[in-house]
């Protein structure tokens, strides 16, 4: 603990606190500028459901809130009262992360009020920096507002999130967690905390419903439903904060008479202000997260072009698979292989041209594989979907080489040839020669191809998807981000297997219907003997053209159709 009258010092468990003293103390607004002389506990001031979060003493606590609805003043009043308090009476420190360092200040600005009013007491407020200590040892220093205590306890308001969450010892309180980089990260750390008897308070409104902070909401909710009570969740909706008096609230503070009227308008007034965008409105003000809002695709218009009884096969290995003897890895390759792959691919219908393409990843994403048949409607069917997680580059090549090989009337390939993906692209290239694409994916490149594929879900349905409600949300994932579709970066939720999607097969998707629409000549296979008879003897169509032209790819001989 550190007190007012001791030098910053590392506290066991817990991150530096240091202060830079040549710098003035800033100056603090206390939100929507309450009356420097207003009493929160004054009868009529404190609404309900605020009310109902300060009683509240769950170690986990949740709110789900539209804005403005007063949740942020009762915690900072709370934490106010809990840092003013001795250890016996419950007091502690309290870390409060925002998602902008504004909110930083006028949280710690709403604290002081508070200490001044409440518990009578003008607290040291300081411009100081939180020294972060992550996992590997390595420091930087994060802004920070400190409003000390007495009692010895502080209000600590960074102005980011610390990569060392799981260092702070206290009451974390982490608001509009929803808008957070990496929010799945805050939350999975957020719950070491009780290790040591911390507490936390996660407030946000909504912000789509693949976040992290709604997936959050429905995992508690399932729990609840079966009697564990893990997460105490307050839902506050505008409308309830205004039926529980928030207009009042706002005429009390602007000094102006309450009225019915006054306040149907003025609710009126706020939701108009969205205009056509309701989806936002439900979002921000009633705490319903958007399913399409900024989306490129809805639900409903993904699930129109779903049917059910595509394969979808997942192969997922330890991280001591790697370190195996090449026998036992090809042993467990080939099983997979013959057992999971070669049935599917056998079925295959022998008269439709198939493509192929891969969103590359070793490690924490997977590695999605699409396959596609040219239907003579010219539809684009999915026929087969693998996910590969953790499977090492070489087994992935032979996972590659097998399911081409296996495809009747091969038609082209596309390949997500940035970062590591460029290895299993150029080994495509060099086994399959000129059928092969190499995609850099690029600003300019989702500008021109995501549209084409988009606009496949729309009435005319020229895209059939496996039915699974992994693929579902990896098409929700795809967005609008800077006028161009694509999975926003950092973008993360879990899948249905508990692992963490990045929207990967609905990328591989995107590359199969690409490579299904451009020009790229059919290549098939035929054995060495057939090849051996052929190379003696052009051979004729049956309009009396001559044939194929023959070469080879390794020990794999390959007949490319067209003009001898």
């Amino acid at each position: 603990m550190i007190s007012p009258q001791q030098n910053p010092e590392q506290v066991a468990g817990s991150p530096i606190l240091s202060r830079d003293p040549s710098k003035p103390g800033p100056e603090f607004t206390r939100g929507a500028e309450i009356p420097q002389d207003l009493d929160p506990f004054a009868d009529g001031i404190l609404m309900d459901h605020q009310k109902e979060w300060l009683e509240d003493d769950s170690d986990l606590k949740i709110a789900e809130k539209g804005r403005r609805t007063g949740i942020t003043f009762a915690e900072a009043l709370d934490d106010a009262l809990i840092a003013a308090s001795a250890r016996e009476a419950g007091g502690d420190n309290v870390f409060y992360i925002g998602d902008t360092k504004d909110k930083g200040r006028e949280f710690i600005g709403y604290v002081a009020h508070f200490a001044k009013t409440v518990s009578k007491e003008m607290v040291g407020i300081e411009e100081s920096f939180f020294e972060d200590i992550d996992e590997d040892g390595n420091t930087r220093k994060i802004s920070s507002y400190v409003a000390r205590f007495s009692s010895g306890y502080r209000v600590e308001a960074l102005s980011s999130r610390p990569e060392n969450i799981r260092g702070l010892q206290g009451i974390v309180v982490i608001d509009e967690a929803a808008f957070h980089k990496d929010v799945r990260e805050v939350i999975d750390a957020v719950n070491a905390l009780l290790i040591w008897g911390g507490k936390i308070r996660i407030i946000s409104t909504h912000n789509g419903v693949l976040n992290a902070f709604n997936e959050l909401i429905r995992e508690a909710q399932t729990d609840k439903a079966k009697g564990i009570d893990t997460w105490s969740i307050h839902r506050i909706p505008f409308s309830k904060a205004v039926d529980n008096g928030l207009f009042k609230r706002v005429c009390l503070i602007k000094g102006e008479v309450w009225s019915e009227e006054a306040q149907a308008k003025w609710e009126d007034k706020i939701r108009s202000a969205y205009g056509s965008r309701k989806a936002a409105m439900r979002q921000e003000l009633d705490a319903i997260p958007a399913e399409s809002e900024g989306q490129a695709l809805s639900r409903v218009q993904i699930e129109a072009c779903m049917e059910k009884g595509i394969p979808y096969i997942r192969w997922q290995v330890e991280d001591d698979f790697r370190d195996l003897p090449h026998a036992k890895r090809s042993e467990i390759l080939q099983k997979f292989l013959q057992d999971k792959l070669l049935p599917v691919l056998e079925r295959l219908p022998k008269e439709l041209q198939h493509v192929y393409a891969q969103d590359f990843a070793r490690k924490g994403d997977a590695s999605a594989i699409d396959v596609k048949s040219i239907e003579r409607t010219l539809e684009r069917r999915t026929r087969l979907v693998v996910e590969l997680r953790n499977v090492p580059f070489d087994e992935q090549r032979e996972v590659m080489e097998f399911i081409i090989n296996h495809l009747p009337r091969f038609s082209g390939g596309a390949f997500d040839a940035t970062g590591n993906g460029a290895y299993l692209a150029e080994k495509a290239v060099q086994r399959f020669g000129s059928s092969i694409r190499e995609v850099h994916f690029s600003q300019s490149w989702y500008q021109e191809n995501m549209p084409p594929y988009i606009e496949a879900f729309g009435s005319n349905r020229s895209l059939i998807l496996p039915a699974h409600p992994d693929i579902v949300k990896d098409h929700q994932a795809l967005a609008y981000v800077n006028g161009i579709i694509k999975v926003p970066d950092g973008f993360r939720f879990k899948g249905t297997d508990g692992n963490t999607r990045h929207g990967d097969y609905a990328i591989a998707s995107v590359l199969g219907y690409w490579i299904s629409r451009q020009d790229i000549a059919e290549y098939d296979y035929v054995s060495a003997g057939t090849l051996a008879r052929d190379t003696m003897k052009p051979p004729k169509d049956e309009e009396g053209v001559g044939g194929a032209n023959i070469f080879s790819r390794g020990s794999v001989f390959g007949k490319l159709k067209g003009l001898w």
